[in-house]
């Protein structure tokens, strides 16, 4: 799930508490807790900061006290007694500096400088229930922005969550080119619907150029031969079939880690949660395959049912996203879910049906490495290199074997092992050893850093804070989204918009349209209704049954998946831009009338069974 890394509430220069001049061009915000030991030691580098940057630079301070702590809870209301802006940071600066550790002792001299009692939670006043109500503004503000731990700072506007030291704060407020690129990649992938944009985008251009004059070259650009030459042997692909066949394999590997994830810790761990979606999927594939071979002439064509059967996950999803409110969260974890399935579906069906002749001698060494894989899961190696190194000869055996190479992926993702959750109270006893031991050597770690043992520590305690199936999905995930699928419209999606292309392929084409716009809702529903009808599967009330047609429609946005599994269904060149078309326009038809459907349908009415 993206979290967003913006500041929920803007600086407001009458309201906030402030050092700096008001039009200054860098601000600072930092959510801290008067008894938080890190908030305390943070502020010596602020300080630094502050004096390094002078003019340049904005201080704001809001109060997020320490969870289940009393005296930071108090501290934070007393200040907000000050009456004007120098007694506010002297009262500030007293509470955190004042002792090693917030006492009492520290909040009564506090009181007495401010001349003001100390809050009678029996007896509050007026100055004592505007204090109150102060703080939780800047609790909230705090839980909006995820501010997850204290202190949490915010740079013109944006998260910052890099190291404290005041180097590092200062080249990060100074903000230079790497560091706005930077801002800009973590704003533009933490708006959800950025995946399905960045696809859009890329799939526009493919049209484009391929009916622009650079069409040849744009073209012959997919059939340029990479190759890998060691001694006498040689592997040779074209770029496109590097792209399909291999690049496309992180795309599986993901979708392996996220099918893993659901089954076990996700939203299908439960079989009453899991059901619906389930149902959903099976329903969502099944009738449009029907549909479609109902309205293909037998021959050549009846192969490509497997194309309407995909939903792609990116555009259902981003346009969900983007409606807002008006679609209930729990709307979205359906479809999602539903996808999730849908992808599973579509990975069976590409290697049953739309594999070449299988090379038992490849197909048997695929699955020693499958057995080695299994033994590395089994005797718990948590290192992910190994997994990887077998993962590359796994989809090299795949390819060869004659099964589709993107299977490696799927395969793959079910042995990269899952842990235990980490004690984390442990680790950071652990942590904390470990750096108040370096910090001792003074001298010596200001001229060459930590010392080896200790940075040894430092990274096995980074690498057990998550499984590696975990930070394998966080890393390829993003990759998969924003580079992977991307290159893959690119590479795929270009077709030439001319008659010919649509000459004696219109039944091919009808049915494609007709199992995405038609079929898909129909099944996906139909499915839906028929178990929860027989009391297999619940619907949750956040959602009516109209909204539940309008994310059916969504699924008929097929896309990536239609568009790899018909380059596969459609070995002749025509028979695939026909497919592609029909898939652009199905897609988009979909798109508008899941839309229409979802933006004025009421979640409120139609809770119950169909």
């Amino acid at each position: 799930m993206k979290l967003s890394s913006k500041l929920n509430r803007p600086v407001d220069n009458n309201y906030d508490h402030m050092l700096g001049p008001e039009n200054a061009e860098i601000t600072l915000v930092e959510y801290g807790s008067y008894a938080c030991p890190h908030c305390r030691a943070a502020n010596e580098r602020i300080a630094q900061v502050r004096d390094q940057l002078g003019d340049r630079l904005r201080y704001v301070f809001r109060h997020y006290p320490l969870t289940g702590s009393d005296i930071a809870l108090r501290a934070a209301e007393l200040v907000e007694h000050a009456e004007d802006t120098k007694t506010f940071w002297d009262a500030h600066i007293a509470l955190m500096t004042r002792s090693e550790a917030l006492t009492e002792e520290d909040l009564v001299a506090v009181s007495s400088d401010l001349g003001v009692p100390l809050p009678d939670v029996g007896e509050a006043s007026e100055a004592d229930e505007r204090a109150k109500a102060r703080v939780q503004a800047d609790v909230k503000s705090a839980q909006v922005s995820h501010a997850l731990v204290t202190p949490t700072f915010f740079i013109n506007g944006r998260r910052y969550d890099g190291p404290w030291d005041e180097s590092s704060f200062t080249d990060a407020m100074l903000g230079g080119p790497s560091h706005r690129l930077q801002g800009l990649a973590l704003d533009f992938a933490g708006w959800a619907p950025s995946a399905g944009v960045l696809l859009l985008l890329a799939t526009i251009l493919a049209v484009a150029l391929t009916n622009s004059s650079l069409d040849v070259g744009f073209l012959a650009l997919w059939e340029q031969y990479l190759s890998i030459s060691i001694g006498g042997a040689e592997f040779k692909m074209s770029l496109l079939h590097w792209i399909n066949d291999g690049l496309l394999t992180i795309f599986f590997l993901v979708v392996g880690l996220e099918i893993k994830r659901e089954f076990t810790v996700g939203r299908l761990a439960s079989i009453r949660s899991g059901a619906l979606p389930v149902a959903a999927a099976v329903g969502g594939m099944v009738v449009p395959a029907i549909l479609y071979v109902l309205l293909t002439p037998a021959g050549a064509w009846s192969h490509g049912w497997g194309v309407p059967t995909a939903t792609d996950t990116a555009f259902a999803v981003a346009l969900i996203v983007m409606m807002g409110n008006r679609v209930p969260a729990e709307l979205r974890v359906f479809l999602t879910a539903a996808a999730i399935v849908d992808d599973i579906g579509a990975i069976i069906v590409v290697a049953i049906f739309y594999s070449s002749t299988i090379n038992f001698g490849y197909l048997a060494s695929a699955a020693a490495t499958v057995g080695a894989l299994a033994l590395l899961n089994r005797t718990r190696v948590y290192n992910v290199t190994p997994y990887v190194l077998l993962g590359v000869v796994l989809w090299a055996c795949v390819l060869a074997s004659g099964l589709h190479a993107t299977m490696a992926g799927v395969i793959l993702a079910l042995f990269i092992p899952t842990r235990p959750p980490p004690n984390l109270t442990a680790l950071m006893v652990q942590a904390d050893a470990i750096l108040t031991t370096e910090a001792q050597r003074s001298g010596e770690v200001l001229r060459h850093g930590p010392s080896l043992p200790a940075i040894r520590a430092l990274d096995a305690i980074h690498d057990r804070l998550e499984s590696p199936a975990d930070r394998l999905l966080r890393n390829a995930g993003g990759r998969s989204s924003y580079v992977v699928l991307p290159l893959f419209a690119l590479a795929n999606a270009g077709v030439a918009l001319t008659a010919d292309t649509l000459t004696a392929h219109e039944p091919l084409m009808l049915a494609i349209i007709v199992a995405l716009v038609i079929g898909k809702p129909l099944g996906l529903v139909s499915a839906s209704a028929i178990a929860v009808r027989l009391g297999i599967a619940t619907k949750p009330d956040e959602y009516s049954w109209r909204q539940l047609i309008g994310a059916g429609a969504l699924a008929g946005i097929g896309f990536t998946m239609s568009l790899f599994i018909a380059s596969q269904a459609f070995p002749a060149e025509s028979d695939f831009a026909a497919a592609k078309i029909a898939v652009f326009a199905a897609s988009i038809v979909s798109a508008i009338l899941g839309v229409a459907i979802l933006w004025n349908a009421d979640g409120r009415r139609g809770r119950g069974s169909p």
